[in-house]
């Protein structure tokens, strides 16, 4: 099972699709559309002509086989991103899971007419795709497809000087991005989301109204009013135990 709560659907691994001449265009070019004059985003940014990303994108929203790429990290977590291709509502979600929650997952965000997010924090998905797990798990293992996967989900107005240097690598290692075009086209896939504003990340406080009830730490939440991590907290339903395991996992919360 590729994650719970879709049995019924015609999931499949898509990690294969990584390797097509125009999956990185089909996955990541409507990112860089702006209202300025900078221009409409390019195959050529990914190393793809029209050819490739015409044949990618049909495997991306082929309704019969629901790619679904999986991004194993610390702790045995793993954030899995659905293609979800129903006829007449297709969309993309990002979930955090973990084998021991059972039907329970993490909503962190989806991509469609009805868009929940952000679901990442830079430093959440910066931590999660250099974080170096078992080889032989499931799913997608090189640092820089992990982040250009993850990328579609960030939000974060306080994004650290070297953002740009590090999406402008992955571009280049994993997309087949021109080095003389990469830090353009890094800057324009973190400039401005098309379906959301950026958001504020912290940790929260302690509620005044929690009384004796478990305290859940570590995990941030953000501002950002579509966002599923918007006063909420990640993966609710799990352990106390559980999701301090998850925040060290992120890298938010101290590892012992």
């Amino acid at each position: 099972m590729l994650i719970s709560g879709y049995e019924d659907d015609p999931l499949v691994a898509g990690e294969d699709l990584l390797s097509r001449p125009g999956f990185w265009a089909a996955y990541l070019m409507w990112m860089g559309e702006t209202d300025d004059e900078d221009g409409e985003p390019d195959t050529g940014w990914f190393g793809a002509d029209e050819a490739d990303l015409d044949e990618a994108y049909e495997k991306l929203v082929d309704q019969e086989r629901w790619p679904v790429f999986r991004i194993p990290f610390g702790g045995g977590h793993s954030v899995v991103v659905v293609n979800r291709n129903f006829p007449d509502d297709q969309g993309t979600e990002y979930f955090v899971s973990h084998p021991d929650w059972g039907r329970r997952h993490g909503h962190l965000a989806t991509l469609d007419g009805h868009q929940a997010g952000p679901g990442l924090s830079w430093q959440e998905l910066s931590h999660i795709a250099n974080t170096t797990c078992d080889p032989n798990s499931p799913g997608v293992h090189d640092p820089y497809a992990r982040l250009l996967l993850l990328l579609p989900a960030l939000g974060d107005e306080d994004l650290p000087g070297d953002a740009e240097e590090a999406v402008s690598a992955a571009l280049v290692r994993a997309a087949g991005t021109p080095v003389a075009e990469a830090a353009r086209v890094a800057a324009r896939l973190l400039l401005d989301h098309p379906l959301w504003e950026p958001a504020r990340w912290e940790i929260p406080g302690p509620s005044p109204l929690s009384g004796g009830e478990p305290s859940f730490d570590g995990i941030l939440q953000c501002d950002g009013s579509m966002s599923p991590r918007c006063g909420l907290r990640l993966a609710r339903g799990i352990t106390v135990a559980q999701s301090e395991r998850l925040a060290r996992a992120l890298g938010t919360w101290p590892a012992r």
